[in-house]
């Protein structure tokens, strides 16, 4: 373990992620740590009870309440509730085959039904709100109840529920919720659950319990179809926190303090970020703030209220936040105070935000504060790889961590990564043929992520994230184009008025692009349109139309090559669409599902004469 300790820069202890490589046929790479891997429980829920007897009266979890005023739980009360609701639990016959769903978003109660019924070896599965209160026609939400065929349904407010319960409720499941029971279906208020009397039951449940027993179910964003369930157990988990604690080698040294808004029904929120807190003992803060500029606000209330020790965030996070810390003295006395890093996860950080974050630190506390990112997958619990030293630029993945196998793959003109280990799934629950065809000969995972080194002469410098491997197309001149890397670009040369991009260009002649805006962003350029004007009204502003053909005249200045090169795109007047699976829960655009209910979108980039709407790039100064 090394304390990095570079000039400028807070110290901080990493772990050591020298990894041993040897090649096989036909160019591939084998790669795996150098360190052996850590003891690690049988059980998540075994931490759970470690600090409950060594340190019962630290604050594990905290929300706010309606007052806005902190409910917290010790260690020692949160395992207490924990043997209650697991008795609960335990009466209602639920099982892998009828296990515990979760509708509702990150809460007290959440996290404490959750603990409970892994504690008990009963896989819970939290799904996204999104599916049953901004969808209309409950597709996904039906799909994922016909999948797991739930005993039991948990959701915080049953009015806020009732249309989506009864379009999914099961005839057998029994409901709980926090207010507002529903007379339509077997109900129960946690707070009686959670006031149940544990016997001995609850301890021979707990004792049978196996790394093989699956802890919940994750689903996947649903960005190639309908979401996969994927199986977490036991191991999975336990692996998975052992690696972290590894690798951010500082938690080791005094209990993390964290406060987190990102949710549990993603392995972000749920596996990586509510795990480093139990695993290490440290104190989580639920925070019911959102990276949007309404959202924000609460979160910029917690910051001032709790110093975090590690912070996570995704990059419109911390686009939102650096506004505010560049603004508010008591944010940034009490954000930096005790920061040992910042990750972010799921895009790629701007050059502005990333400088923007360091100039704060350093004008707050005198010195820089280590930013990394991490990388992984809902399948592979999800830490896999993360830098453990300082960069100065997004976009470096790191090496992989303690325990994990990489395979490098040849593919086309990238190199595919595959991943085995005791931290990835053993698969998705009732769809043997999507595991199959997930896992190749020798039991990698096919993640479908393409990495490249920093420098292939100086392995230890990590790697760099290439893209996806199935969204990379040819043109019709037989050049590949690297979608990955292009809609970075966009994002960059668009920013802040775009919020994601999808290329075409399979089997044309240039590359084609359709881009959602960022309609909040784009409104403050139009201070003629009422209050109430529509995306279409925005979209179509004069003014927006001349920043989007100077930008997309930009991007085509930088371009070295028609591989680079968007030489047509068209800004579209509405955003995506969840029923029609153009984005996910997660804020993902399903590339296929967008070129396929846009379809006369897409051909109007390939029309001549060009279609009015159709902006043309200019390339070259």
């Amino acid at each position: 373990m090394a304390m990095v300790a570079e000039p400028g820069l807070r110290p901080v202890r990493m772990g050591d992620t020298r990894v041993a490589v040897s090649k096989g046929e036909n160019g591939t790479i084998y790669m795996r740590s150098c360190e052996e891997p850590d003891e690690y429980p049988r059980a998540i829920t075994d931490r759970l009870d470690h600090w409950a007897e060594q340190a019962p009266d630290r604050l594990f979890i905290a929300d706010r309440d309606a007052k806005g005023e902190w409910q917290s739980r010790t260690y020692r009360e949160t395992r207490d509730q924990v043997r209650s609701i697991a008795q609960y639990l335990l009466a209602q016959n639920l099982s892998e085959d009828r296990p515990v769903l979760v509708l509702s978003g990150n809460s007290l109660e959440h996290g404490l039904l959750a603990l409970a019924s892994m504690y008990v070896g009963i896989p819970y599965a939290p799904v996204s709100p999104a599916y049953s209160l901004i969808s209309t026609d409950y597709a996904k939400l039906r799909h994922i109840v016909d999948l797991l065929q739930p005993g039991l349904i948990f959701v915080d407010n049953g009015a806020k529920y009732v249309k989506a319960l009864a379009a999914v409720m099961p005839a057998d499941a029994r409901l709980v919720v926090i207010e507002n029971p529903l007379s339509a279906h077997p109900c129960d208020l946690f707070s009686d659950v959670a006031n149940t009397k544990a016997t001995g039951a609850v301890d021979s449940a707990n004792a049978n319990i196996t790394e093989d027993t699956i802890a919940k179910f994750l689903f996947t964003s649903g960005s190639t179809g309908m979401p996969k369930a994927v199986i977490n157990t036991q191991r999975m988990l336990c692996f998975n926190q052992m690696m972290l604690r590894h690798t951010l080698a500082f938690l080791q040294d005094e209990p993390p303090v964290l406060v987190d808004w990102l949710p549990w029904n993603h392995t972000a929120g749920g596996n990586h970020n509510f795990g480093i807190a139990l695993y290490n003992g440290g104190s989580f803060y639920i925070d019911q703030g959102k990276p949007t500029p309404d959202g924000i606000i609460e979160t910029v209330r917690n910051l001032c209220d709790v110093s975090p020790t590690l912070y996570f965030n995704v990059p419109k996070g911390y686009e939102a936040l650096v506004h505010h810390l560049r603004d508010n003295k008591r944010l940034c006395e009490s954000f930096f105070a005790r920061l040992k890093l910042m990750q972010y996860a799921g895009a790629g950080l701007s050059q502005y935000v990333w400088d923007s974050l360091e100039e704060v630190a350093v004008d707050t506390v005198g010195e820089k504060v280590m930013i990394v990112t991490g990388y992984g997958s809902t399948e592979t619990a999800p830490f896999a790889f993360t830098t453990t030293w300082p960069v100065d630029q997004a976009g470096s993945v790191g090496l992989p961590a303690v325990g994990l196998e990489v395979k490098l793959v040849p593919n086309a003109e990238k190199q595919e990564l595959r991943l085995r280990g005791p931290s990835i799934t053993p698969g998705y629950w009732r769809q043997p043929d999507k595991t199959r065809e997930s896992f190749d000969e020798e039991g990698y995972y096919m993640i479908g992520d393409a990495l490249k080194f920093v420098d292939p002469d100086d392995i230890e410098r990590g790697f760099l994230f290439d893209g996806r491997v199935s969204e990379d197309f040819k043109l019709s001149t037989g050049t590949w184009v690297h979608v990955g890397s292009i809609r970075t670009a966009i994002a960059e040369t668009f920013a802040p008025y775009v919020r994601d991009a999808v290329l075409t260009g399979l089997n044309e002649n240039h590359i084609g692009a359709l881009l959602f805006a960022d309609f909040t962003a784009c409104r403050k350029l139009c201070d003629d349109l009422p209050a109430d004007a529509s995306e279409r009204d925005i979209a179509t502003h004069p003014v927006v139309r001349s920043v989007f053909q100077e930008r997309l005249n930009a991007l085509g200045a930088k371009a070295t090559g028609s591989a680079q090169f968007v030489a047509r795109a068209i800004l579209l007047e509405s955003s995506p669409d969840l029923d029609a699976h153009e984005v996910t829960d997660k804020g993902s655009i399903n590339q296929r599902a967008v070129q396929a209910k846009r379809a006369d979108k897409v051909a109007d980039l390939y029309r001549d004469p060009i279609p009015a709407g159709v902006m043309v790039a200019k390339k070259g100064n």
